[in-house]
């Protein structure tokens, strides 16, 4: 498989992932919130709301720009998003 292709295709798995984790860990945000299980499940709704919208308006925005440059920079910006969660300080309640 070539390089672009595999490389392609694990960024497209960790963002599709990523999509997923907070299913797992509801429980904790709902607690943390201190809401209920279905109230904190609206953030779901709500990240799946700003990927529908956000997708197509992001493509228009990025149609002029070089392909390759613009998923380099929104992959930088996922992966700094990312380090910022894994460093974020947890609150004990």
């Amino acid at each position: 498989m070539p390089l672009p292709l595999l490389t392609l295709f694990l960024t497209a798995f960790s963002f599709g992932t990523a999509e997923f984790v907070i299913a797992g860990l509801l429980p904790d945000v709902a607690a943390g919130l201190d809401v209920s299980i279905p109230l904190a499940g609206y953030l779901i709704s709500g990240y799946a709301i700003g990927i529908a919208v956000g997708g197509p308006i992001l493509a228009l925005i990025t149609n002029r720009y070089d392909r390759k440059s613009v998923i380099l920079l929104l992959c930088a910006v996922f992966a700094i998003g990312q380090v910022f969660c894994a460093v974020a300080p947890v609150s004990s309640c």
